[in-house]
């Protein structure tokens, strides 16, 4: 096991967030939501997606999205990775033209899962992202790969290891800077995800780790902490614990950022993140979305109180 002193921690509310909810959010309120993300401490967030906009409605305006970004707020954005999630080449010209700092692409480790989510086979996606990965050399844009569904599919139960470790060597082999662990539909347990990463770390010993997980079976932050165990780096949260795939059914929120600057905070793991910052942000994305969001700490408060921190560290 290694412990890490601190870890990255990549806000993923503007997109996997919002791709998941019934409210429509305006380019304003998109932009609003990275900023306040910004201002409490986010310096990488997937901002947009550009895939199909029939498909996922809510990411339609990537292209005004990050315009936005990079015009009126640009000053505001200057010291912070931006990253676009594509599936396809087609989604890379467009994040090309948006003008992102890096993009991730999608490869699902589940034939069935594949199809409802992309469109395609596995093998066909592991053509597209060998095409991506050329074209990204050529306009040196970094790229990160997501292993989608890399603990459970919704509609064929298990996934297999082999099959992980095999699109994690691909994923290397063309590039990536990084591949990202996703429990896409909530099913992982923490001794999974460490047997997991062993396995990727085997095949691909110098690669950073990123781990993405949702809370769908409140398993998230014991899966956040056993990465973390295992020398993962860089962790996907997402504000308010909001999110889900729109493919997956009863999928649910991504671990949310506040809780898990909390517990590593608390455990002495900088993130450098400011906790009240986060719960402002949050308390404003409740009322955007008009209901309660699944994070913990919006309901129970930071501990100790702020004033109590703040007299601590005096």
């Amino acid at each position: 096991m290694i412990s890490l002193s601190s870890i990255e921690i990549v806000e993923v509310a503007p997109r996997d967030g919002l791709q998941n909810e019934a409210v429509l959010f305006s380019v304003e309120d998109k932009a609003e939501l990275i900023l306040r993300s910004i201002s409490a401490g986010a310096r990488r967030i997937e901002a947009v997606s550009f895939v199909n906009p029939r498909a996922v409605p809510q990411m339609a305006d990537a292209e005004a999205v990050m315009a936005a970004l990079r015009g009126p707020h640009a000053l505001q954005t200057r010291d912070v990775i931006l990253s676009g999630l594509i599936l396809n080449r087609r989604g890379l010209d467009r994040a090309i033209a948006a003008r992102v700092d890096e993009v991730n692409f999608v490869v699902i480790a589940s034939e069935t899962f594949s199809q409802r989510n992309q469109g395609m086979a596995v093998r066909d996606a592991l053509s597209q992202l060998a095409a991506t990965a050329q074209a990204c050399r050529a306009e040196a844009l970094p790229f990160s790969v997501t292993i989608g569904a890399a603990f459970g599919c919704p509609f064929e139960g298990e996934t297999p290891l082999k099959r992980v470790v095999e699109i994690a060597a691909e994923a290397a082999a063309l590039g990536a800077k990084e591949i990202a662990l996703a429990d896409t539909i909530g099913v992982a347990d923490p001794m999974a995800v460490e047997c997991v990463i062993a396995a990727v770390h085997a095949v691909a010993p110098d690669m950073p780790l990123r781990c993405h997980f949702h809370n769908t079976r409140n398993t998230g932050i014991a899966n956040a902490y056993a990465a973390w165990r295992s020398g993962v780096a860089t962790l996907d949260a997402s504000l308010g614990g909001i999110g889900g795939c729109p493919f997956a059914p009863a999928a649910t929120g991504n671990i949310a950022t506040e809780d898990t600057v909390y517990m590593l905070e608390r455990m002495g793991v900088q993130t450098g993140y400011d906790l009240e910052r986060l719960l402002h942000a949050a308390d404003w994305l409740q009322g955007k979305l008009g209901k309660a969001l699944p994070a913990a700490l919006g309901r129970a408060g930071a501990f100790p109180p702020a004033q109590d921190r703040q007299r601590l560290s005096a």
